[in-house]
């Protein structure tokens, strides 16, 4: 059952990912629907957190990106790019790395791509190489935001063994960055160069690319937008303290229980207090707020953590005995198993949050040391594997010179091998430092 179960996702997955957008979250509930009516799996618990954590931090964003403060964000990021286009492989996913780390959505990505395509053709740069970069940054970054769902997750599940916010961060930030920055250096020269493309060459001869404007870099910010970055900045600062200090957060006491308020709530709250405020502040239009890329690609997300996070957590609950009996005893003999594990569980789910709720409170039921599961807790950045993340979709579209692509057999993608380094990288550096810290 559960070999026959674990084909009917990938078989899901593929059918999702010929179709793609949102037909992959809808095929998600008719994988729920298949392990409930045929094989009377008890269904799980929808990821209710997850989705509203990202419902809150997009709601955050998309008023950011209505106020002007994105755009502002992106004229900065864009003058950095300016300064040394030839490094734009270097620079750019960096940059993306920072956007994903302050805002907790890889979704930000979105208002990068078009400038890294348009200064990568101008400066004969082969897009593919910052443009999959910076999609996989945008990803890798999930793992060390304070304001991310997973991190949100993390948290809740590490507190008890004495892990805090703060060294959660102190593992995750330079593991992540270093990922970036390898994948960059490794993939520098990947493909061919721009002005031997086949497919560039084509559409460049039907007239289909346009020279990027140099004006673009001389645009002004509107009146709010300055304001609005130091709220979403302070926000997130907020976020970062409440999660590191738990006593700041408030607290009630019931039949001698004290309860405090948990870090999911906290992102939400002052996610949604933020956009409210940036609204006040900022002054966009109100009906650009739930029109805008960003809200769009977070309801995108929600969709997918909704029916694809469902459907992969109600399959693996209809499989704990198996999989507790078979994965303690892989992952007790190799520690650095539970990572391969986790990347295949966040290849399945898409989904950084929904892993991070799946895998890791199964590898605390082992016994593992904190250091080994916050290491391999860098591998749930898989979502790239197969290409159906919304960022990797838009990143496709973005590259006008056709460069960006989801090769005929759907792994042989752009995405695949600065993935694979990222996580590589990334959990071997956050073991070694989590070996030192914990």
């Amino acid at each position: 059952m559960f070999w026959l179960g674990l084909l009917i996702i990938f078989l899901l997955i593929f059918f999702g990912a010929r179709v793609g957008d949102v037909f992959m979250g809808l095929l998600g509930g008719v994988g729920v629907a298949i392990f409930v009516f045929i094989f009377h799996v008890q269904p799980a618990a929808p990821p209710i957190d997850v989705m509203l954590i990202i419902l809150a931090v997009v709601l955050a964003a998309s008023a950011l990106q209505s106020s002007g403060g994105l755009n502002f964000l992106v004229l900065i990021a864009e003058k950095m790019l300016r300064k040394s286009p030839k490094q734009l492989t270097l620079i750019a996913p960096v940059i993306s790395w920072l956007f994903t780390f302050l805002s907790g959505t890889g979704h930000v990505v979105y208002s990068l791509l078009p400038i890294i395509n348009k200064l990568a053709i101008d400066n004969g740069i082969r897009p593919e190489r910052p443009i999959s970069n910076s999609v996989i940054a945008s990803q890798q970054a999930v793992t060390c935001s304070p304001v991310s769902a997973a991190t949100a997750a993390m948290i809740g599940f590490m507190a008890p063994l004495g892990v805090s916010l703060g060294t959660i961060l102190a593992i995750a930030i330079p593991a992540t960055l270093v990922g970036v920055v390898v994948s960059a250096v490794c993939t520098i020269r990947k493909g061919k160069e721009l002005s031997e493309d086949p497919e560039y060459l084509r559409r460049l001869a039907e007239g289909l690319i346009e020279k990027s404007e140099e004006e673009s870099g001389k645009q002004e910010a509107r009146k709010g937008a300055k304001p609005s970055v130091i709220l979403f900045l302070l926000s997130v600062l907020t976020i970062v303290i409440l999660g590191m200090f738990t006593e700041l957060r408030p607290s009630w006491v019931s039949d001698g229980v004290t309860t405090i308020l948990s870090m999911p709530h906290t992102i939400e709250i002052i996610m949604l207090v933020c956009a409210t405020l940036i609204i006040l502040v900022g002054r966009p239009a109100i009906e650009s707020i739930l029109n805008g890329p960003i809200f769009r690609a977070g309801a995108l997300a929600m969709v997918c953590a909704f029916g694809l996070a469902w459907m992969s957590s109600t399959f693996i609950n209809g499989q704990t005995a198996f999989i507790q009996d078979h994965v303690a005893t892989i992952v007790n003999n190799q520690p650095w198993m539970l990572a391969v594990i986790m990347f295949i569980v966040a290849a399945l789910t898409t989904s950084q949050g929904a892993t991070t709720l799946i895998m890791v409170p199964i590898a605390i039921a082992l016994g593992l040391p904190s250091y080994i599961i916050i290491g391999a807790w860098m591998a749930v950045n898989a979502n790239f594997f197969l290409p159906v993340a919304s960022q990797c979709l838009a990143a496709i579209s973005f590259d006008t010179a056709g460069t960006t692509r989801i090769g005929k057999y759907v792994l042989n993608h752009s995405f695949m091998i600065p993935g694979l380094i990222n996580i590589a990288v990334s959990v071997t550096v956050a073991t070694l430092i989590g070996s030192a810290l914990i």
